[in-house]
């Protein structure tokens, strides 16, 4: 064989060995923002040769979906806690093998002992972050901090108030309204006559209102660009115009606030559960935990992630007072009539 001939076989190998590469595996999250940093989810891909590639999210709706409509695209999701039970119970998500994730024992027992992600006997995910829905605002705007929900429908916010696009609203209204007493769960059950208060209610607030937001980082430039003075967001918000050096604000009201328990699942469509598993372990381990709360603001479901952090970013995340801190904190439950919400909050955003 000649010298052409033989560099030629070894061309076509080469080809042919290339083509038949294994091609690096990317695992597609469904997820909030904040939740796939490139500050920690970089060391994953590294050291499992793969690429993470995150589709970001702005309500539970909205995950519920896209994850309904192209299952097939996603491997990973971090539903909050008012749509997890349904669906664990729907088929969207696969039950987990808990063996495969060591530190699953780590987590907050008054995390994991809730029923939110069970069924049948199998759990289908684990906590990884939560935290408030508090009430954010702008220091200069006020001469005395807000103090109580009812703020935002004061006359003199006329055009000075952001909301979340989101049935979240309709829950801090029906906080005002009283119903989140004797049973802050109500406000997850709410009656027809109820929701028609509710709904009456952020009606009357709509003159205050001069943009809603969808995600963080939409409220962030509403604040920036003095749009709004006080809204009720997120942590994230409040960790993101911080960095900006904004002069934010942040308290939960006296009436207390609504609280969400995100979660990560598998779907049931993944076809890389063991990547996923991989991803699920890395992203409970206490370091990951402590990563991920410098990004976004958010506790940890992780306690060992304290070890981490200074004295006063635990005192911060309330790591040092969980259940009292818990106490003000009416976490989000699974919504029945959730139809029946999404509809109300669409009557409100039609109203004139």
């Amino acid at each position: 064989m000649g010298r052409r001939s033989l560099l030629a076989l070894l061309i076509v190998f080469a080809l042919l060995c290339g083509s038949c590469a294994k091609k690096t595996p990317t695992l597609n999250l469904l997820v909030w923002e904040g939740y796939a940093d490139a500050s920690y989810v970089t060391a994953f891909e590294e050291a499992n040769h793969c690429k993470v590639s995150a589709s970001y999210i702005g309500s539970s709706d909205d995950l519920v979906s896209k994850l309904r409509g192209t299952p097939a695209n996603y491997d990973v999701i971090s539903p909050s806690s008012d749509v997890a039970t349904m669906i664990a119970t729907s088929g969207l998500a696969a039950p987990l093998d808990l063996g495969k994730l060591p530190t699953y024992g780590q987590l907050s027992p008054q995390l994991t002992s809730l029923s939110l992600v069970r069924a049948k006997g199998d759990v289908y995910g684990v906590p990884f972050m939560w935290g408030p829905d508090p009430m954010i605002f702008d220091t200069t705007a006020f001469r005395q901090p807000p103090d109580s929900w009812t703020v935002l429908w004061d006359p003199k916010l006329k055009g000075k108030v952001s909301v979340w696009d989101d049935i979240s609203t309709v829950y801090m209204a029906a906080q005002v309204l009283g119903y989140d007493k004797p049973d802050p769960g109500h406000l997850y059950n709410l009656s027809d006559e109820e929701l028609d208060a509710v709904k009456k209610k952020v009606i009357e607030l709509k003159p205050n209102i001069s943009k809603m937001w969808s995600t963080a980082a939409e409220l962030t430039k509403i604040f920036e660009n003095h749009e709004a003075v006080i809204a009720m967001g997120w942590p994230l918000m409040t960790n993101q115009l911080r960095k900006a050096n904004f002069p934010v604000g942040e308290i939960i009201p006296k009436e207390n606030t609504t609280g969400w328990i995100d979660h990560l699942m598998i779907t049931a469509s993944s076809e890389n559960k063991d990547l996923a598993y991989k991803f699920l372990e890395f992203m409970i381990q206490a370091q990951t935990q402590k990563q991920v709360s410098d990004v976004t603001g958010y506790t940890p479901a992780n306690p060992h992630a304290a070890q981490f952090m200074t004295p006063d970013e635990v005192k911060n995340l309330h790591l040092d007072d969980v259940d009292s801190y818990q106490a003000r904190l009416y976490f989000y439950q699974n919504v029945r009539r959730r139809d029946k919400y999404n509809e109300i909050w669409k009557e409100v955003k039609a109203a004139q």
